[in-house]
C-alpha cells in the first residue's frame, strides 16, 4: 500500500508518538490542577508545547490558544470576532475550506454582509480584488494560506498589508501550509491563524488558534465553548495534554525538517510524479497554477477516466483522493474546481495527490505505473460499444 493523500491527514511521526506516550500513563495529570505535582507536570508540558508551536510560526507563546482542531479554530476566529463586533462586513474567498465558508453563511443568516472574492483558473486570489472588496465597515478578512485541494499558495502577506493600516482583522486558515512552507505571523501581518496537528505528522483531535495579543485595537473574541475558563477563557475544557505535547513535538520536527531540505525533496518527488504521469498518459491537465503551490501537491484531471471509478479500480492499494471529494450540496462536485471555472469533464476526472515525508522514488514510480494501467483499462471500457 502506498499513501499519497497527505492533505487529508498524515501519519504520526514516531518521535511524536514517543513524546506523547508518557502522558497517557504516568504523566496523566490535569494541567488545571496545579496545586500538586501531577498537574504541575502536565501544565509544564503544555507550556513547552505552546512555545514549540509558537516558534514554528514566529509567534509569542501567549498568543497560542489550543483547540480540538482547525475547524474549531476557524469558528472561534470567524464567529468569535463577528459576535464580539456585533455587526459589520466580512471578506473571504470562494475557495476557502467549509470550516470558514459555513460560519460565514451563519453570519449572513444573522444579518452580516459577506463578500466572497472570486478566483480565476490559476486558483490564486488576486490581492487587488480583496482590496476592492474592502469597505468602511469591514471587520474581518479570512484568506487561507494554501488551498486544501489544488495546493495553491495565497498572497497572505499582501492581504495582511492591506488590512493592517485599515484596522481590519486578518485571519488565515493555515492548516495545509503549516510545516510545509515557511509561515511568519509578523511578516505576513496575520492577526488570527488556524492550525492543526494532524496535517503535519502530529495527532488528530488537536489544533490551535493564534490570536495576536499586542494588536491595537485589541482583538476581542467571543468564546464558542464556555465552562471552566481554560485557555484564558477562549476555549473551555480540560486540555488534551497528550495531543498538545504531540503537536509541540511535530512543530519542532517541522522546523528541523525544513532546515534539512524536506520541502525541496518532496517537491522533487511531486515533479517526478507529474513527469511520469504525463509521459505515459495522454490528456492530463494540471488544475491550478503549478507555482506558487505546496511542494507535495499535484492536482490533475485525466481525460476519459472518471476519478471515483479510477480510484476504486486501484483496489484501495494507493491512497489518493478525488478532486470532487469535498462537494457542495446538489452533486455539483468540488466547489474549489467550480470556482476555477472548470467544466464538468475536468471536475469529475480530477485526482489529488499529496506527497509526504515518508514517500520514496520507488513508490512514485509504482503509482505512475498503476495509474497508467488503470487509465488504459478505463478508456478501453469506455470505447466498447454498448
Amino acid at each position: 500500500m502506498i499513501y499519497l493523500d497527505h492533505h487529508a491527514t498524515t501519519p504520526v511521526d514516531p518521535a511524536v508518538r514517543d513524546a506523547m506516550l508518557p502522558y497517557f500513563t504516568e504523566r496523566f495529570g490535569n494541567p488545571s490542577s496545579t496545586h500538586h505535582a501531577f498537574g504541575q507536570q502536565a501544565a509544564a508540558a503544555v507550556e513547552e508545547a505552546r512555545a514549540q508551536v509558537a516558534a514554528l510560526v514566529g509567534a509569542q507563546p501567549g498568543d497560542i490558544v489550543f483547540t480540538s482542531g482547525a475547524t474549531e479554530a476557524d469558528n472561534l476566529a470567524v464567529r468569535g470576532l463577528a459576535q464580539a463586533a456585533g455587526k459589520g462586513h466580512v471578506v473571504t474567498t470562494t475557495i476557502e475550506h467549509a470550516a470558514v465558508l459555513e460560519p460565514c453563511r451563519t453570519l449572513e443568516r444573522q444579518g452580516w454582509t459577506v463578500t466572497r472574492v472570486e478566483v480565476d483558473a490559476s486558483g490564486v486570489v488576486d490581492a487587488q480584488r480583496v482590496a476592492e472588496a474592502l469597505r468602511p465597515d469591514t471587520i474581518l478578512v479570512s484568506l487561507m494560506a494554501a488551498n486544501n485541494e489544488i495546493g495553491t499558495l495565497q498572497p497572505i502577506a499582501e492581504v495582511g498589508a492591506l488590512c493592517r493600516p485599515r484596522g481590519i482583522a486578518f485571519h488565515t486558515d493555515a492548516v495545509q501550509a503549516i510545516g510545509r512552507v515557511p509561515l511568519d505571523v509578523e511578516s505576513a501581518g496575520i492577526d488570527l491563524m488556524s492550525l492543526s496537528a494532524h496535517k503535519m505528522y502530529g495527532p488528530k483531535g488537536v489544533g490551535a488558534l493564534y490570536v495576536r495579543k499586542g494588536r491595537r485595537p485589541r482583538l476581542r473574541l467571543i468564546a464558542q465553548a464556555e465552562g471552566g475558563g481554560q485557555e484564558k477563557g477562549l476555549r473551555s475544557g480540560t486540555l488534551n495534554v497528550a495531543g498538545i505535547v504531540g503537536f509541540g513535538e511535530a512543530a519542532r520536527l517541522a522546523r528541523e525538517a525544513h532546515d534539512a531540505g524536506e520541502p525541496e525533496r518532496i517537491a522533487a518527488l511531486r515533479d517526478r510524479l507529474l513527469a511520469g504521469l504525463t509521459s505515459r498518459i495522454a490528456g492530463i491537465e494540471v488544475n491550478g497554477a503549478m507555482t506558487p503551490r505546496l511542494p507535495g501537491n499535484l492536482h490533475v484531471s485525466i481525460e476519459g477516466a472518471e476519478a471515483e471509478t479510477l480510484i476504486l479500480s486501484l483496489g484501495g492499494r494507493i491512497g489518493i483522493s478525488s478532486g470532487a471529494a469535498c462537494a457542495e450540496a446538489g452533486g455539483k462536485g468540488s466547489h474549489v474546481l467550480r470556482a476555477l471555472g472548470l467544466p464538468d469533464m475536468r471536475v469529475y476526472t480530477a485526482l489529488r495527490f499529496g506527497v509526504g515525508r515518508y514517500n520514496t522514488r520507488a513508490e512514485i514510480d509504482d503509482v505512475v505505473a498503476s495509474i497508467a494501467e488503470a487509465v488504459g483499462a478505463a478508456r478501453a471500457r469506455a470505447s466498447v460499444p454498448r
